[in-house]
C-alpha cells in the first residue's frame, strides 16, 4: 500500500480550481455542441483574422463588416440550427415521416453553409452537407 502525501489548503483550492475549469470548459463545449449556447471553440482562420468582408451594390455606398463579426453571424445560424434540429427531433406530435422530411431540409441548408468552410481554422469546426456526417 503507498503513502499518500498530506496537500496543503492552498494546493488544495488550486486543484478544485483546475478540475472546476475544466469541467465547465467541457461542459460549455458539450453544451454548444448540442445547440444550447455558442460554442467558444470556434477560431476564425489566421489568414481573415484582421479582415473585412466589404459589400459593394452597384450604385450606394459600400458596407465593411470585420470578419470576426461576421464568422460569429454565421457561427450563431449554425447554433440556432442545431437547436431548431434537436427540437424536431423530439418533438412528441411530429410522426417519424415528417422528423425525416424536416431533416431533409435541415441537411440541405447545412450543405448551403459549406461555402463558408474557409473561415474556420479546424476542419471539426466546418459545415457538412449531405454527403458526410456532422
Amino acid at each position: 500500500m503507498s503513502e499518500t502525501t498530506p496537500v496543503d489548503s492552498e494546493t488544495a483550492r488550486e486543484i478544485a480550481r483546475a478540475v472546476a475549469d475544466e469541467v465547465s470548459q467541457r461542459l460549455r463545449h458539450d453544451l454548444a455542441e448540442i445547440g444550447y449556447g455558442p460554442s467558444d471553440s470556434i477560431d476564425l482562420a489566421e489568414r481573415w483574422s484582421e479582415g473585412e468582408l466589404v459589400m459593394r451594390p452597384e450604385s450606394g455606398q459600400e458596407k465593411a463588416i470585420p470578419m470576426e463579426s461576421f464568422c460569429r453571424k454565421i457561427v450563431l445560424a449554425r447554433e440556432r440550427l442545431r437547436v431548431l434540429e434537436q427540437k424536431i427531433n423530439n418533438h412528441p406530435k411530429l410522426d417519424d415521416g415528417d422528423r425525416m422530411e424536416m431533416q431533409k431540409y435541415i441537411t440541405q441548408i447545412y450543405g448551403s453553409f459549406t461555402s463558408f468552410n474557409v473561415l474556420f481554422s479546424e476542419r471539426m469546426d466546418w459545415f457538412v452537407g449531405q454527403k458526410g456526417n456532422r
